[in-house]
């Protein structure tokens, strides 16, 4: 696809899907769960992001399409699975939007001092310029969050580099005044900031030469992953000691800069928002557009090949704002959505991986990427515990769909028995 994604936009995109908002406030409280022994789950988690990464980046260079795991699901396992996978990661994303933005939103009301009422604009208006970014093209959003990404990985660059003259040995001893197990629970509490792997596949057929630019794309990200995660987390505990703050890029900046800098931390939770909500409406319309294609969802949203698929991207703009109206009018937290997010992301983890054991060369490098990253994926699963609900929920309701399809496409050719079935809906 001559006017396809670029190996720089697809870099961006994919760094912007995994440097979300959680950057800015989770190594503080990871120190304050494991202390400076919280740097082993840092380096922990960006080494197994190595396989992860690998193995979608193959998934999406040897099948690359919109429905992303979905369509690795029903390569893997068939339709139901498809359908089931399909709709927990589709109905995640709207909901989840709100939660993410609305973390940018808290930063701007502190700042100015606006209360409720601004932190709601700010999540209303975050979503709605992720949405008209998207509507237009790819090209259009890839642009754009080329932009973000690298004003992001320059912001997050200069607080490591201005704060670490400050740093002390002394901050990083005693090494793990909570014993090693913490070091667990603050590998748990992390997961959030990796999220974001999953969403590689849904954007797979948008590159110019997926085979050969995906594994570029994914290698660049991955590398400034590693490299901005542990740099902002090694900062935070040798210079802001065991107890550093709730936001401790602000502290490091106002280290290098003075106070005059902690206005940039506002924007820089902005950027990280608008970044990771501008890749999951990209994806996660082109899943929808691929699920209804597939039968997994209504025909309507589906959309010509090659075409934005805006009514899929109208869906989730829609429910995501309604999300948004409904938890500002029960003055809801949105802790709980995270949770579940979090959860529908260790599935997908799990599906993906598995179906990349059936999918790719079992000789390849590949296939040994996805059986450890499959087994770490499983332990996520289990932490995750009763947060799956949601997911499973959401699940189940596809599986009703898929068998409620099924049924009325038997019902249509006992009726007419020379019309043939619709593609795919009686598969599995």
């Amino acid at each position: 696809m001559q006017n396809g994604l670029s190996v720089p936009q697809g870099a961006a995109l994919t760094l912007g899907a995994m440097l979300g908002t959680g950057v800015i406030s989770l190594p503080a409280l990871a120190a304050g769960v494991a202390g400076p022994a919280s740097l082993v789950a840092w380096a922990a988690l960006v080494l197994l992001s190595i396989p992860l990464a690998t193995t979608f980046a193959a998934l999406g260079a040897r099948h690359p399409d919109g429905g992303g795991v979905a369509t690795y699901a029903r390569l893997a396992f068939g339709e139901r699975a498809s359908t089931m996978v399909g709709w927990a990661f589709y109905a995640t994303i709207p909901v989840g939007a709100p939660a993410a933005a609305g973390f940018a939103g808290a930063y701007v009301a502190d700042a100015t001092g606006g209360g409720t009422g601004t932190a709601l604009v700010t999540t209303v208006a975050i979503i709605a310029v992720c949405a008209v970014m998207n509507w237009f093209d790819l090209r259009v959003s890839g642009t754009a969050q080329l932009v973000i990404a690298g004003v992001v990985a320059l912001l997050l660059a200069v607080a490591v580099v201005v704060a670490l003259p400050h740093a002390q040995p002394a901050h990083l001893t005693p090494f793990a005044p909570h014993g090693w197990g913490a070091v667990g629970s603050a590998a748990a509490l992390l997961v959030w900031a990796f999220a974001g792997w999953e969403i590689l596949g849904s954007l797979s057929a948008e590159y110019r030469n997926p085979a050969r630019d995906i594994p570029r794309a994914t290698a660049i990200a991955v590398a400034a992953v590693g490299v901005l995660y542990l740099g902002v987390a090694f900062a935070t505990v040798a210079v802001l000691g065991p107890t550093p703050g709730p936001a401790p890029l602000s502290d490091l900046l106002v280290l290098g800069f003075g106070e005059s800098a902690r206005p940039v931390t506002t924007v820089l939770a902005v950027l990280l928002t608008v970044g990771a909500i501008n890749v999951y409406f990209a994806g996660g319309s082109r899943m929808g557009a691929a699920l209804a294609r597939d039968g997994a969802l209504p025909a309507w949203l589906a959309s010509a090949p090659g075409r934005t698929p805006r009514r899929s991207l109208a869906l989730i703009t829609a429910v995501a704002l309604g999300t948004t109206a409904l938890l500002a009018a029960l003055h809801q937290s949105t802790d709980a959505i995270l949770l579940m997010a979090t959860a529908t992301f260790s599935l997908l983890y799990v599906v993906g991986t598995a179906a990349a054991l059936r999918l790719l060369p079992r000789r390849g490098a590949a296939w040994w990427c996805a059986a450890v990253s499959l087994v770490a994926a499983l332990g996520l699963l289990v932490m995750t515990g009763p947060h799956m609900t949601g997911p499973v929920l959401a699940a189940l309701g596809g599986l009703a769909w898929a068998t409620w399809r099924r049924r009325r496409a038997r019902a249509a050719a006992a009726v007419t028995p020379a019309a043939a079935p619709e593609p795919g809906y009686l598969a599995g």
